[in-house]
């Protein structure tokens, strides 16, 4: 069983910065790309920024620039730094990894966490 735990969300206001982290715990050998989600109200959930095990990272147009995407390997962790927040940047931000390889060699996709609220005041 798998868990994606994420942390650091709060209120900020516009032009501040937040880190958000997630941890996924297990019985975990590789995780294959790891990336941050987020859904305003009313609204679809999008891919915010992505990055894969050997680091390749994939950014929204509308945060690039602004955000960076990091993780650790070994301790199965993925960050987000945000920086020149906007309004409209206010979600709930999720962690995903696509693809899980355990201990036993199986693996399986699509993994969430619970989500965290990022608020940005005007």
């Amino acid at each position: 069983q798998v868990q994606l735990v994420e942390s650091g969300g709060g209120l900020v206001q516009a032009g501040g910065s937040l880190r958000l982290s997630c941890a996924a715990s297990g019985s975990i050998f590789s995780i294959n790309t790891m990336g941050w989600y987020r859904q305003a109200p009313g609204k679809q959930r999008e891919l915010v920024a992505a990055i894969t095990s050997s680091g390749t990272t994939n950014y929204a147009d509308s945060v690039k620039g602004r955000f960076t995407i990091s993780r650790d390997n070994a301790k199965n962790t993925v960050s987000l730094q945000m920086s020149s927040l906007k309004p409209e940047d206010t979600a709930v931000y999720y962690c995903n990894a696509d693809r899980i390889t355990f201990l036993n060699r199986r693996h399986y996709f699509d993994f969430w966490g619970q989500g965290t609220q990022v608020t940005v005041s005007s």
